[in-house]
């Protein structure tokens, strides 16, 4: 069905959105996230949602080692919006995290991954072996009301030695506190020599604006860092 039959216009991605930020409990979250997977990829189609094409070029640019033996995590992978980019570029093993059950079936059904949990981000450690993954990837997730800080360090923890974390945030006015928490969080970790920034890529377009007190496209950004080897 294509986004014209189905019928969806941006007005009603707009208010399905605006909905979810209302949603105040982790429940209530995962119940929001449940609902939307049949109607995800179209909307964020419409949205022009951009950060998983981002990341994933952002990964793959920096990639040297061989992406056929490689393993991914993605983490809050969804439907496996950025599992398919990847693929595409060459990567072809990976492992998803996410909380809705109807977001992972989804995923499922593609074929990508080798394993999927459903779990909580925030609500205890990832369910992953540390320093299993040659890049870790969280697109999407990382923002206000929605993933704590502390899954960062988690990342970090997942990664192998020399591999990859790539993340992801919005610049909009409503995450600009998160962000910028975000952001010295990662220098902080840096500072610490646990890992060392890769690339920073700050993006205007990242996708259209939903806000009542924002118009055009809101800004956001993808932070790409290597996991120290020592």
């Amino acid at each position: 069905m294509s986004m014209a039959e189905a019928g969806r216009t941006f007005s009603e991605v707009k208010d399905a959105i605006l909905s979810a930020h209302k949603e105040s409990t982790v429940e209530d979250k995962i119940g929001f996230y449940n609902n939307w997977a049949e109607n995800y990829e179209q909307d964020v189609a419409i949205l022009d949602y951009r950060a998983p094409s981002l990341a994933a070029e952002c990964l793959s640019a920096a990639f040297q080692a061989d992406r056929g033996k490689a393993l991914v995590l993605d983490v809050a992978c969804g439907t496996g919006l950025v599992s398919t980019l990847l693929q595409k570029k060459g990567f072809q093993n990976f492992a998803g995290v996410d909380g809705s059950e109807k977001m992972l079936q989804l995923a499922k059904s593609k074929g990508l991954f080798q394993d999927l949990k459903q779990w909580i981000l925030g609500s205890a450690p990832l369910p992953v072996p540390a320093e299993s993954y040659d890049a870790v990837v969280i697109v999407g997730a990382l923002g206000v009301g929605h993933v704590p800080l502390s899954v960062v360090k988690e990342l970090w923890q997942a990664a192998k030695p020399g591999g990859y974390v790539c993340m992801t945030t919005r610049g909009n006015t409503s995450n600009k506190e998160f962000k910028a928490q975000l952001e010295c969080l990662l220098k902080e970790m840096e500072r610490e020599g646990l890992w060392v920034c890769v690339s920073v890529t700050e993006v205007e377009d990242w996708e259209k604006a939903v806000s009542a007190d924002e118009t055009g496209y809101i800004p956001g950004s993808v932070y790409l860092y290597r996991k120290s080897t020592q």
